[in-house]
């Protein structure tokens, strides 16, 4: 029989406990170096201190130390593995680093210690998807829906598996709870017209960019219409974006301030057309054509100073996406991945990257690309730019969107598993006809997507004679 502990041992406990307490509290407090001076010091006296393992782990993670982060809470749990969040943070650490399987064992581990779990079910999902295990994830998002029905995030993330198999109807229906995430609520002032549902509508419709910009030039496809089903449009967008939309069919002003906004009948965001509109990819997404356009001003001039590079051809390019972006981890890529690319004959590189880091700036100027991350003030610019070359290849991000909506030819890297809205395979999208989609053959896979479009490139000039 195990003897109750002493006062001197229950003593020893709290202090410890009082230790990490504070380890917590200034990590919390981004005090990383205070924090992990208490847990070394604790890890002097008491060696594999789980806890201790397990706050450092998540500082080193935070300034990612990714590798170490995953040793030093392989270690705690190996010291104590009934603590769910750890093999839940463990999945996701592992994830980062493309160690997918081990992502699903972590990812099961922590729901087999908390089987109701809506996050940790979540979780499992998104390590599934990544081993191709669509099924059971799709049974894990279920389950979790059943034990927390009002979830949002349980709910988008359900929306997007069902949108990126086709699911359409009901893809959209889930999509509408991403209005009730966190992030969201709050986003927009206290609207006092309708909600629109897409009704024939007696006034004026005031449709609100809500998302991204790669989602609004996306969703920017269905203002012609929402505009036949009302006396009048408006658009309030960012001043970035207003130079492409206020032109498209049916679009009465393009606003980009709440000031402006004068009084309608109802309101609706613009990423919830496709819902209210019912859009099925059969459709073809509704415009499967170019449907923005360059300002036509500014075309002329960009067409002069591209005609003045070497001969060759035009090739523009993006590497990188926003670093706030929830995904730009897998999606984004170091220059020096596609230096190969860059390095083929009879091609001038024109990078649409904004901003470009000083490092990777010196190394596009050794290449001999064009570095316009100064001229692109807007999307009108980098939209003019577009129609005077001859192909973009790029990441997801929102010049992919734009090259689609102008019609102009597109290659598009994506990782595995990609965004909903790419699907799970195949090379080309419902969404734009001109657009072609390399693909990584696993997880983190870039080698593979540059080996793919370095012969696709090399093909390129052939095909464009043929198409011509």
């Amino acid at each position: 029989m195990d003897q109750p502990p002493t006062a001197g041992e229950m003593a020893t406990k709290l202090a410890i406990k009082r230790q990490l307490d504070r380890a917590v509290s200034a990590a919390q407090e981004k005090k990383f170096d205070e924090a992990i001076a208490i847990c070394d010091k604790l890890l002097e006296r008491h060696p594999d201190l789980p806890r201790a393992l397990a706050i450092k782990s998540t500082i080193r993670a935070e300034i990612g130390d990714v590798h170490n982060a995953i040793s030093l809470l392989e270690n705690a749990i190996g010291g104590d593995a009934r603590v769910a969040s750890w093999h839940a943070s463990l999945s996701a650490l592992y994830l980062s680093v493309y160690r997918c399987a081990d992502a699903v064992r972590g990812a099961r581990a922590a729901l087999s210690l908390n089987p109701n779990s809506p996050q940790y079910l979540v979780d499992l999902a998104l390590a599934l998807q990544h081993v191709d295990d669509h099924d059971e994830a799709m049974l894990c998002l279920l389950r979790a829906v059943g034990i927390a029905p009002n979830d949002a995030v349980v709910h988008l993330t359900l929306a997007q598996m069902l949108l990126s198999r086709g699911e359409m109807d009901p893809g959209w229906i889930e999509y509408e709870w991403r209005n009730k995430l966190d992030s969201a609520l709050h986003t927009l002032p206290r609207m006092t017209s309708a909600l629109w549902n897409g009704m024939r509508l007696p006034g004026r419709l005031f449709v609100i960019v809500d998302q991204g910009y790669g989602d609004t030039i996306q969703f920017s496809r269905y203002l012609p219409l929402a505009a036949e089903r009302c006396d009048e449009l408006l658009v309030g967008s960012s001043p970035e974006l207003a130079v492409l939309l206020s032109p498209i069919q049916g679009v009465s002003a393009c606003l980009t301030h709440w000031e402006e906004v004068p009084g309608h009948a109802a309101h609706i965001r613009i990423s919830s057309l496709p819902f209210v509109l019912r859009m099925q990819s059969h459709e073809g997404i509704f415009s499967p054509g170019p449907y923005l356009k360059a300002p036509v001003d500014r075309v002329e001039p960009w067409k002069r100073r591209v005609e003045s590079l070497p001969p060759g051809i035009r090739v523009g390019f993006v590497w990188k996406g926003r670093t706030t972006h929830p995904n730009d981890r897998s999606r984004s890529l170091n220059l020096a991945t596609v230096r190969p690319l860059m390095q083929q004959r009879g091609i001038q590189w024109v990078s649409l990257q904004k901003p470009v880091a000083e490092l990777e700036a010196t190394e596009l100027a050794q290449s001999g690309a064009l570095d316009l991350s100064e001229a692109l003030t807007d999307f009108g610019e980098t939209a003019a730019v577009m129609t005077n070359l001859d192909l973009v290849i790029t990441i997801d991000t929102a010049v992919a969107h734009l090259a689609g909506a102008l019609g102009r030819p597109v290659w598009v890297m994506l990782p595995k598993p990609a965004d909903w809205r790419w699907m799970r395979k195949g090379s080309d999208t419902p969404w734009y006809s001109s657009m072609r989609l390399f693909r990584q053959d696993a997880p983190g896979g870039w080698d593979h997507v540059v080996s793919e479009l370095g012969r696709a490139l090399q093909d390129f000039p052939k095909n464009r004679v043929q198409s011509s």
